[in-house]
This record gives structure tokens, sequence and C-alpha cells, in this order.
């Protein structure tokens, strides 16, 4: 499998407010590159995100805006290439809502939603939050809400789905984006 696996924290309720993103990217089923970067997001945080990742206002102060970021990823948000996420309604709409707050036009690509192939692949679970799932597979998960971290596991979620079930069981998750 190739596909690259994105997290996202923001500062606030605020979708458009990313404050620090990460991606894993999967080449030939093996975890082959990282992408990791704190973002200034020009809005206040919010005490209870700032609760759940532990990145405060002055950890972003230096850090670089999205339009910067996007410079350097956007190539990996393309028609042909997936990204997945673990929930992924919510770091989809965080991606299309920063790339609109700040005029750019938000790409189409393959996504897939590891909270919903896990439901289906794998039932029975108490719930299907990042920690659960992982707990379940045996993924390490080291620092829940820490952006590299969630990436790493949410791509070692899908590896270990394609690895058990196989790849005709998992097309059926991707859909277009965008």
């Amino acid at each position: 499998m190739n596909f690259i696996a994105m997290d996202f924290e923001t500062a606030s309720g605020k979708r458009y407010s990313a404050c620090s993103l990460a991606l894993t990217i999967v080449r030939n089923d093996q975890i082959a590159d990282e992408f990791y970067t704190l973002i200034n997001p020009h809005t206040d945080f919010f005490w209870r995100n700032v609760q759940i990742h532990g990145i405060h206002e002055r950890d972003v102060q230096d850090a670089p805006d999205f339009p910067a970021v996007w410079e350097h990823i956007k190539s990996f948000y393309t028609p042909d290439k997936l990204v997945i996420a673990h929930n992924n309604r919510f770091d989809n709409s965080v991606l299309k809502s920063t790339l609109e707050h700040y005029g750019i036009e938000p790409p189409a690509y393959q996504t897939l939603d590891t909270v919903r192939s896990s439901r289906q692949l794998i039932p029975g679970l108490a719930n299907y939050k990042l920690n659960t799932v992982c707990d379940a597979l045996n993924i390490d998960l080291h620092h829940h809400h820490n952006a590299l971290d969630d990436a790493q596991a949410c791509a070692n979620i899908l590896l270990y789905q394609d690895r058990n079930f196989g790849d005709q069981r998992i097309r059926p998750f991707i859909k277009m984006f965008g």
C-alpha cells in the first residue's frame, strides 16, 4: 500500500485554527517518511484544546502559517493519492477550512477513515477512538494527541487492516474528497 496518514491539532473549535500537522508517508507497505510542524494559526487558543494537546500560543509564535506549510505538502493532495485519517471528517474539514480561510482552493484527493474501516473490520470494541483501536491491535501510541504519534498510529492501523483483511476489503472505504 501507498498512502499518507494525516493528523491535525487545532487551537480552538474553529476548524481553520490548525496549530500542528503531521503526515506519515507509507510506500510499499512501510513507513517511509514523516513530516511534522507546528503552525501559527493567528487566532486565540482555547484552554480545552491546549489541555488536550499541550500546544500553547507561545509554542507557535515563531512557527510558519499554513500557507507556508501548504507549499511543502500540497503535492501529497492530488486525485491519485490516498490520504487517510482516524476520524477523517475532522482532519479533512480542518484542511479544507484552513485552506479556504487563506483563500487557497482545496484540492481533490482520495481519503479513507480508519474509524469507519475499524468499525467494520474489527467489530466489538468498546469504542473506536484511536487509543482504543491501537490497544486492541497492539499498536504503539506513545503520546495520544501528538499529531506525529497519532498519524503514525493511524498508518499502522491501515497497514494492519491491509495485512489481515486484504486490499479487496479495504477498497470500499476509499472515497474522493473535494
